[in-house]
């Protein structure tokens, strides 16, 4: 099991009526131990109120955690704190919280959420689970507690009650979509795409669900986490010329025996590979022609190649959300590939490139060791990556 990854990701789409989610997602990964938490909680309603109700619920569940408070100690203490609706007799938050240990050993505590779904070989397994309660008349909450070994290519997906209860009151869903919908579609969605990543699993999911309602129109915060333990996958993105020009054989050669997606970001740097390794670049001018940025060249035995700077600086914004482009382009597809990746080396030139070095430029485009290094934190930070930042 300690050689496979966790892959985890989250979609959501608030209510349509609101400006903010009632619904709150937070994870949190110990590099040196390899310990994932996942949080999902629900706030009772929706908008600001619901928001706030949700995100207390899910920094409690991360703070007792933190502590290494025992797993069904903090859970009971969660649902105990917060107040149930006098009106609706209902708690104020629901909450589904997952800990996955580095030996694939998972714990799993629901409260007042939709059951979780498990997937192995493609197929739903259920997984028996201990009830534990207040045993008080007036109090109906139950914590669901479950334990189990994860397996390579098991699927943990986790969702709101805005994706069961999605189409709830129309003709065809008069109930909602229901778990059982759900589980049957993102089964088909595995047997067409045995690959199919956490991001774009959990992204299918919110989809389908506001889909099921009328008019498309979320009438609650649906969201989906999915977490998926499989074989990592491996990226090498390469930017900028070595130091030295007597390092260029060996540069072009730790491209070409990477085991794994081989990128290349750099006009200079492809021409060293294509140079060293005797392969032409084919420039694909007309691929993004409305495209602002450079276009993208193919090289046999490179999956992607394209401009340098500018395309790197595009990408950080994008993986920062500082930017959303409507139409693909090379640093759309470079993004992609890196959020696909669970394992990715950053193999940084550090030779001066002349064209570069005129001060009214901005900072990312002058210094192409502080923009791969923002890029590198980015990813471990934000998307839980394995980096690995090379200079060379």
């Amino acid at each position: 099991m300690k050689t496979l990854f966790t892959e985890l990701e989250f979609h959501q789409l608030r209510k349509a009526t609101e400006n903010t989610p009632g619904d709150a997602f937070m994870m949190q990964k110990d590099a040196q131990s390899g310990r994932l938490i996942a949080v999902l909680s629900d706030g009772l309603g929706s908008g600001v109120k619901a928001n706030i109700l949700a995100n207390m619920t899910a920094r409690m569940a991360i703070r007792f955690a933190e502590s290494n408070t025992g797993f069904l100690h903090y859970a009971k203490i969660i649902m105990n704190a917060l107040p149930v609706c006098r009106v609706r007799k209902i708690a104020y938050a629901t909450f589904t919280v997952i800990d996955c240990r580095h030996d694939g050993t998972v714990q799993i505590v629901e409260q007042g959420s939709p059951p979780f779904i498990l997937l192995r070989g493609g197929v739903p397994l259920d997984i028996p689970c201990t009830e534990y309660g207040n045993n008080t008349p007036q109090d109906y909450r139950k914590l669901r507690v479950y334990h189990f070994t994860a397996q390579p290519e098991d699927r943990i997906l986790f969702f709101s009650d805005g994706v069961t209860e999605a189409g709830m009151g129309s003709h065809r869903y008069p109930l909602g979509w229901r778990r059982q919908g759900c589980a049957e579609f993102i089964q088909a969605r595995v047997a067409e795409n045995k690959g199919l990543s956490a991001r774009k699993a959990a992204e299918a999911i919110v989809h389908e669900a506001v889909c099921k309602e009328p008019g498309q129109r979320a009438c609650d915060d649906i969201s989906c986490a999915v977490l998926y333990f499989r074989t990592p996958r491996r990226t090498l993105l390469a930017s900028g010329p070595p130091f030295s020009e007597s390092a260029d054989a060996e540069y072009a050669e730790l491209i070409r025996s990477f085991d794994g997606t081989k990128i290349i970001s750099g006009g200079t740097s492809a021409d060293i590979v294509a140079r060293e390794l005797k392969r032409p670049i084919h420039t694909e001018l007309f691929r993004f022609r409305k495209s602002a940025l450079p276009p993208v060249s193919s090289m046999t035995g490179i999956d992607l190649v394209t401009e340098g700077i500018l395309t790197l600086t595009a990408v950080l914004n994008l993986l920062e959300g500082n930017k959303h482009y409507t139409q693909v382009n090379a640093a759309t597809l470079l993004a992609e590939r890196l959020r696909d990746s669970d394992e990715i080396h950053l193999l940084v030139g550090t030779k001066i490139n002349q064209a570069h070095q005129d001060p009214s430029l901005p900072i990312e485009l002058e210094i192409r060791r502080s923009l791969m290094r923002r890029i590198a934190t980015t990813l471990e930070e934000r998307y839980f990556k394995e980096v690995k930042l090379e200079f060379i």
